[in-house]
């Protein structure tokens, strides 16, 4: 059984209307710019194939996401099925904790409004209002009770079978105190040819003992807990390197590093690398 977003919680969280949203990512993207970790024109430079093999991880990849909460009873299995999937290879299994179930009792030492927020887009993406935990969302195209298993086998299989066609490729390098992101041409059998540049910071593994709340009494195991995503850049269809200060990406927690292209119009992760950053 999930928990779903009751109507008191979506009135406590109003400031994440659509509108304030975007405003709120196009915020997020200044900020950047200021801080040198969006690359200008002038810094992009084309990809010539045999730099592709560099990046860890270059092949594609399944993308996980679970959406979790400390204190929803229902999550811990979906938190034990994300911690199995992220150790597969092929699949890149990301932790985001959000934190409208802390008015509950027990507020999650992990979440942020950011993620709720990115949960709350992919409900627009797919035009419904479903925002519950736990709740899987798969490449960015399918939703899922997170505690299903078979259920998220059978879409993970299905993603597979798309395999490169409709995945861009994408790798991670890190050169000194850069952090390189190479990404290739659009496929020929990809609909998509603009997408935004996600990186995100987080940490390999994580223990949390509950003290309040459904939970109580219990210490809950993560895998990949997301602590920060920021959008770094554009890409339009055509091969491109982009420089990133490696440094300015790091936060506090975090020993990993992901970068996600995803498409602004329909929420579809069209590739993904991940990479050490311990």
């Amino acid at each position: 059984m999930a928990w779903t977003l009751t109507h008191k919680a979506a009135t406590h969280k109003a400031a994440e209307k659509a509108g304030k949203v975007r405003l709120s990512r196009r915020r997020a993207l200044q900020a950047l710019m200021t801080a040198g970790l969006v690359a200008g024109v002038s810094r992009l430079r084309p990809v010539h194939a045999e730099e592709m093999k560099k990046g860890e991880k270059a092949d594609a990849l399944v993308v996980v996401e679970l959406f979790t909460s400390q204190g929803c009873s229902a999550c811990p299995p979906a938190d034990a099925l994300l911690r199995e999937l992220a150790r597969q290879p092929g699949i890149l299994g990301l932790t985001y904790n959000v934190d409208y179930w802390d008015y509950l009792g027990w507020r999650d030492t992990l979440a942020s409004p950011e993620f709720s927020r990115r949960q709350r887009r992919y409900a627009r993406f797919r035009k419904d209002t479903k925002v519950f935990t736990p709740q899987m969302i798969i490449n960015g195209r399918h939703s899922v009770i997170g505690n299903r298993r078979e259920e998220v086998l059978r879409l993970i299989a299905e993603e597979r079978e798309h395999g490169d066609c409709r995945q861009v490729p994408l790798s991670l390098m890190q050169n000194d105190d850069m952090l390189e992101v190479f990404l290739g041409d659009k496929p020929k059998k990809l609909d998509i040819s603009e997408a935004t540049l996600w990186i995100v910071m987080f940490k390999a593994e994580e223990r949390v003992e509950v003290t309040r709340g459904e939970n109580r009494g219990k210490v809950l195991h993560y895998a990949n807990v997301v602590r920060s995503i920021m959008p770094a850049g554009m890409w339009h269809g055509k091969a491109l390197t982009l420089p990133l200060p490696a440094e300015e990406l790091m936060v506090e927690g975090a020993d990993r590093c992901a970068a996600l292209l995803q498409s602004d119009a329909n929420g579809a992760i069209i590739g993904a690398a991940d990479i050490d950053m311990s």
